[in-house]
C-alpha cells in the first residue's frame, strides 16, 4: 500500500468497528479524510486491536510527522542568561527530545472529543491508538483516577520524541487560589524529578492548564519559570528545559521572564507592565507587544 491507500485502509477499519458510523462514507479529499482518521481515533474507546492495524497505523503517522517537520533541539539555541534553558514557538507534537509534556486530564486516557484543538488530542492522534491502550493500562492498575500535581511517563511511539510525561494540571473555578498555584508548580517539580529519574537529558514543557483548565496564562508562566529555574538551582541536575508554546501571547509572556537572569526581578516586571495604568492594556498578542516595547 502507499501512502494514501494506508489512510483509507486505517479509516475502513476504524469504521468496521462502529455500528453507529457503518453508513460514514470516505470523502475523496485529503484533508477530509486525514480528518476523519484522526476524529476515528479520538472517539476509540481503549479496546484491544490488531498487529496488522499498528502496524500500519506506525509506517502512516511516522510518514505524516516527518512530513511535518521535525524540529531538533540541538537546533535550536538557548537563551543568553542559562544554558540549559530553551523557548519555542510551534507545534510541541514536532520536537525531537528526549521528552515531551502531556497535560492530561485525570481520566488519563486521554482526549474523546472529536478533532478537539487541546495538545492531549493532538499528541494523542499523532502518537497513535497505542498511546490510550497504555495509559489505560496505567490507570487500571492504578485503580483511581490521575491526581492533581503528579506525573507518569510512556513511550512517545509514533512522535519524534522518545518519552511523553505527562502531568494533570489544576482546574481553575471562577477565581485562581493558592492551591491552584501549588499545585501547578508541583506539575512542573514532578515533571522534572521523573525525567531525571528516567535519565532523561531534555524535556519540553507545556502551558499546563492554561487552555480549558482556565489558569491565567500570565500567572500559569511565572510559575513555570521560577518552578523550573529553583529545580535546577537546588538539584543542580544538567536536564535541558525547552518551554514550548503555541500562543503569541504566552511567547510574550516567557520572553519576558525569562530575559532576566532573576526570576523575581522577571515577575515583578511583568506585573508591573499589567498593572501599571499609563501603559496601554492588553486583550490580544499585539496589544501585548506593544505593551512591552513601550515598557
Amino acid at each position: 500500500m502507499n501512502h494514501d491507500e494506508q489512510r483509507i485502509w486505517l479509516i475502513k477499519q476504524l469504521l468496521a468497528e462502529r455500528s453507529d458510523v457503518a453508513d460514514v462514507e470516505i470523502p475523496a479529499g485529503e484533508k477530509e479524510q486525514k480528518d476523519l482518521l484522526r476524529g476515528l481515533m479520538n472517539i476509540r474507546m481503549p479496546d484491544p486491536i490488531s498487529e496488522e492495524f499498528l502496524k500500519i497505523q506506525d509506517e502512516y503517522l511516522t510518514a505524516e510527522n516527518e512530513a511535518e517537520g521535525i524540529v531538533r533541539l540541538e537546533d535550536l539555541t538557548p537563551i543568553g542568561s542559562d544554558a540549559q534553558i530553551y523557548l519555542w514557538q510551534g507545534d510541541m507534537s514536532r520536537l525531537s527530545v528526549d521528552a515531551v509534556v502531556n497535560p492530561a486530564n485525570s481520566g488519563f486516557t486521554g482526549c474523546y472529543q472529536w478533532l478537539h484543538s487541546c495538545l492531549d488530542n493532538i499528541l494523542g492522534s499523532k502518537a497513535g491508538i497505542q498511546l490510550r491502550l497504555y495509559c489505560n493500562d496505567i490507570i487500571e492498575k492504578q485503580g483511581y483516577p490521575e491526581p492533581t500535581g503528579g506525573a507518569k511517563i510512556t513511550p512517545a511511539f509514533n512522535l519524534p520524541a522518545k518519552y511523553i510525561i505527562h502531568t494533570v494540571g489544576p482546574i481553575v473555578q471562577h477565581v485562581l487560589t493558592k492551591q491552584n498555584e501549588d499545585d501547578l508548580a508541583s506539575c512542573y517539580r514532578s515533571i522534572l524529578k521523573l525525567a531525571d529519574e528516567n535519565g532523561l537529558s531534555s524535556v519540553a514543557l507545556c502551558c499546563i492548564s492554561t487552555g480549558v483548565f482556565m489558569f491565567p496564562n500570565e500567572r500559569a508562566a511565572e510559575i513555570a519559570v521560577a518552578t523550573v529555574k529553583e529545580y535546577l538551582d537546588t538539584t543542580g541536575s544538567g536536564i535541558k528545559v525547552l518551554f514550548n508554546v503555541f500562543k503569541d501571547i504566552d511567547l510574550l509572556f516567557y520572553q519576558n521572564l525569562l530575559k532576566y537572569t532573576d526570576t523575581l526581578q522577571a515577575i515583578e516586571e511583568g506585573r508591573r507592565i499589567a498593572d501599571d495604568p499609563t501603559i496601554p492594556g492588553y486583550k490580544d498578542a499585539e496589544s501585548l507587544r506593544s505593551a512591552l516595547e513601550t515598557k
